[in-house]
Parts: structure tokens; sequence; C-alpha cells
């Protein structure tokens, strides 16, 4: 019987954009490089890349005579369509998804594994020079596009200047890092509110409680989804896991054939025992201690959580969605202090931004994490889909 242990990864610079992937296959004790596959694939999503990367890499083991393989990939999406316990819904995924199953059927055995994308850095090195090679194939289309124009016709049109040739960048020469001073492709955060609760028509104060959307906020769904939906280009759909938030997420989810998963620090703060009151109920019960939770973000409510426990929780988040998602768009549904919280980070900005900045209900904020430490935001409050 013969093991062998298998990683792939695949990614696109754009989602859609320059794609390719790369599989490496190890022995059994994963010491020794078997085989390894890498490949340029044109134009593509980060998804159809983590397929091609799988497919190539259940190719090699077959050749190389293996019954028995571990699969370890750091695509929760395919890993978990491989394993069976997410159904495949995009078109794009569905013949990817069939011919990865057929291979996977010749042997004896095939387990699925999700690793960090840090456990996954010799396909991913291998992928990402194979997404080089493929953004240096487009340019190399645009430039014969755009410098070789064709001579237009000499009949009357003597004084016809032949138009200037539009330059090109040049690949080696790295990209300017811009206002930021960030330099390279970020982990772009959507971060939508969910839609209206009973709970926010009464101006209360919602944290841990579970209320439903009204059917106002399930149209604001609808309508944040269909937008949402037509923009594409979306990774993964990330959800607080209270009601109004998952409710809103499945919308969107829907519209980008996508599951919904729950990640437990994009819960709302827990007010404590303000819970369901409106500001002057709990300003009138608490008076000394509510004035100070307005104006001191270490400040607890009672039996609640202050914003610094709020941001220490997020800055955890996103880190986790930098190391998962790394250049990818996620689409991230919360509450109100959470995505401040995002944008706070963003703009590297003091806390009076908690306590000024507005967003409404079912609107879409976009914050930008670099690599490097660097971050932008380039929406905030955004509510043309309502």
């Amino acid at each position: 019987m013969t093991t062998v242990v298998v990683e792939a990864d695949g990614g696109s610079r754009g989602n859609p954009g320059p794609a390719g992937y790369g599989a490496v296959v190890f022995d059994a004790d994963h010491r020794t490089v078997l085989a390894e596959r890498q490949a340029s694939i044109g134009r593509a999503t980060n998804n159809v890349a983590e397929y091609k990367g799988l497919i190539a890499g259940l190719t090699a083991a077959a050749e190389l005579g293996a019954d028995e393989v571990h699969v370890r990939m750091d695509s929760k999406l395919v890993v978990e369509q491989m394993s069976g316990r997410w159904q495949v819904k995009h078109a794009d995924m569905i013949p990817l998804a069939a011919q990865a199953r057929e291979l996977a059927g010749r042997f004896r055995s095939v387990d699925f594994t999700w690793i960090p994308r840090a456990e996954n850095a010799h396909a991913d090195r291998l992928a990402n020079a194979a997404m080089d090679a493929a953004a240096e194939a487009l340019l190399d289309v645009a430039s014969d596009t755009v410098t070789r124009p064709v001579a237009p016709s000499n009949a009357g049109t003597e004084n016809v200047a032949t138009p200037p040739a539009v330059p090109v960048p040049d690949p080696a020469v790295p990209p300017s890092p811009g206002w930021t001073g960030a330099v390279g492709s970020p982990t772009r955060l959507l971060l939508l509110r969910h839609g209206q609760t009973s709970l926010s028509v009464e101006r209360r104060y919602s944290g841990r409680g579970n209320p439903e959307l009204t059917e106002l906020g399930r149209d604001q769904a609808v309508a944040a989804a269909r937008r949402l939906g037509a923009r594409g280009g979306i990774t993964a759909v990330l959800a607080s896991p209270l009601g109004r938030a998952r409710e809103t997420a499945a919308a969107a989810a829907d519209a980008l054939d996508l599951p919904v998963m729950v990640h437990d620090g994009l819960i709302e703060t827990d007010f404590g025992d303000w819970e369901g009151l409106t500001f002057a109920e709990a300003a009138r019960r608490d008076p000394e201690l509510h004035r100070r939770w307005l104006g001191d973000t270490s400040v607890r409510p009672p039996n609640g959580e202050s914003f610094d426990e709020v941001a220490k929780r997020i800055a955890s988040v996103r880190d986790d969605l930098l190391t998962d998602y790394a250049g990818s768009t996620v689409l991230v549904v919360s509450h109100v202090t959470p995505i401040k919280t995002f944008l706070q980070m963003a703009l590297e900005s003091g806390p009076s931004l908690l306590y000024r900045l507005h967003l409404d209900l079912a609107s879409l904020s976009i914050a930008e994490f670099y690599a490097d430490g660097g971050s932008s935001v380039r929406l905030v409050n955004d509510t043309s889909h309502l």
C-alpha cells in the first residue's frame, strides 16, 4: 500500500484575475517531495484555481501509484465540498468538483483536511509563481493590444495622426505604494450591517439578544444581497452567530452561491443589564456609569462588555481573516460596534470614531488590510442599494 500526502493551493490576483495553482505530493512521512505541479490558467477566480490545484495534485498521486491519499488544503470551501458537508452550487465549480471526485474515486481511500495557509507554504509558493506567470502573460497580451494599433486607412486621412502608444507597466518593477504606503494585494472586508429588527425600530440597546429581522429588515437583506451578487468576486461569507446577522448573511450567500460561515468573534457588544433598554432608560437606571461609558472605552455596562474588550476581539478576527483569506475579498455580516471597530482599526483613529460615526441598518462599508500592516477605508455607510 502506497500512502501519500497531497497539498494544493490556487489563487488569482483580483478574483477574478491572473490565476494559477500549485500542488505538491509528499511521502507518508511528509519528508520527501515525490512530485510538484504548477500552472497558470489565465484569468479565473480563486475557487477555480483551488480546484485546479486539487485536480493536479490528485492526478500526480495517481501517476505515482498511490492508493491512500491525505489531501491538505487551506481552502475551506474545497475541503468542505469534497468532504460532502457543503453543496456545490456554482456553475463554474460543478464540473471541477465532479472531476476531482472522479479522480478521488480511483484511490482506495482519500480524506480532506483544512490547514492554515502558513502550513501550506510549499503549494502556496508554487501557486504564486504560477500567478506571476499568468499576470505576465496577460500583460503581454495587453501590450500587444495597446502598443501595436492597426494603422488607419490612408484614404482621405493624410493628416490623421497615429494614436500614441499607452505605456504598459514593467512587471519587474514593484507597484507604487500609493497614498497608504502599503504594497501588494489587500484583504478586502465588505462590512455589512444586519437589517432592521424590532429593537432597532424602537432604538433600544440590542447586543446579545436575538430579535428576528422585521419584514423591512428582510427586504433590506435581499436588497444588499442583490447588490453583492451583482458585484461578485467574493471568496467567503462570514457572519456573527446572532440570528439577525445570520439571516442577513444567508440572503447574500444565496446570491453568491457560497455557504455562511459563523465566526463567534463577530458578535455584537454585550450590553449587559442595559440590553433592551432605550438610551434614556439606561441613563436613568445608571446615570453616573452611563455618563462614564459614553466617554471611556474601558468602562463596561453592568454585567456587560467594554468597547476595549470588543476591540481586542475584533483585532483577533481581523488577524484570522488576514491569515485565512489573504488577498481575497470577504463579506463580513455583523453589527454596528464590530463594524465601527474594523473601520477604526483601518483608519488607526482614536476612540471618538465609535461615538461619532453613524452606520445605518443594512449599510455597506469597506476596509482593506495589507500584509505589511497598511490599511485603508474605501467606503463608509453606503445604502445606495436600499
